[in-house]
């Protein structure tokens, strides 16, 4: 069942700060995903691989996929033709390996470079702190095929507001070092996804674009 007073509720918090709510469905049956696409919902995010082509194959081509988990270089071939954009780029060789499986499909991938704002270990993406050197290497590589809208990341599972807040204004401040310096002048560079179901309404506060949301609508 979906909890349709919770999805309302977070629409109409996304609609005032102009953010797009992204359905976290993973592991939710296609009767779950069902019921909240005739609610209007568009948008629903994956992130096991299997899962997102089994679901892409019989449900409604309206829905936009997203990747949201890990992605491993061996899957991206299976996965790319499915999906709308791709929240978690991590490293410089999954995002070369994406532009050379997009480069044989003949299509152009829409992505976000992942950054690494949490406290936990555990947690990929790149490292905040080091932009420039990131710049350096986008640079360096040829990326005809891959479209780069955005950053994402994800902040320490804690009660402490104060220390998301944190992290998510070094989020959003790696998004503008990126806008003013690499991306400067391309209006396609303009996502922010953060914020979950635990803390998207500070994730709004400070900035986000992109809000994935799972458990506080499914349950």
């Amino acid at each position: 069942m979906v909890n349709i007073n919770n999805y309302t509720k977070i629409i109409e918090a996304c609609q005032v700060h102009n953010c797009q709510l992204v359905a976290v469905s993973k592991t939710r049956t296609q009767a779950q995903v069902l019921e909240l696409y005739n609610q209007g919902q568009i948008v629903f995010g994956e992130n096991r691989v299997a899962e997102v082509v089994e679901k892409a194959a019989t449900l409604p081509k309206a829905i936009k996929w997203h990747f949201i988990g890990h992605l491993q270089r061996n899957k991206v071939k299976q996965v790319l033709p499915h999906l709308a954009l791709i929240h978690s780029i991590d490293s410089v060789r999954l995002l070369n390996t994406v532009q050379k499986e997009a480069q044989k499909l003949n299509i152009k991938t829409k992505i976000l470079l992942q950054f690494h704002i949490a406290k936990e270990e555990a947690k990929y993406g790149f490292d905040p702190n080091k932009t420039d050197d990131l710049v350096k290497l986008l640079v360096e590589n040829s990326l005809p095929n891959t479209e780069i809208c955005g950053v994402m990341g994800m902040a320490t599972f804690t009660t402490d507001k104060v220390q998301i807040r944190s992290e998510f204004k070094k989020l959003k401040q790696v998004f503008d070092q990126l806008k003013q310096s690499y991306f400067n002048g391309n209006s396609s560079f303009k996502e922010i996804s953060m914020g979950m179901s635990s803390d998207y309404e500070i994730a709004l506060e400070e900035g986000s674009t992109m809000v994935r949301v799972g458990s506080a609508l499914f349950g």
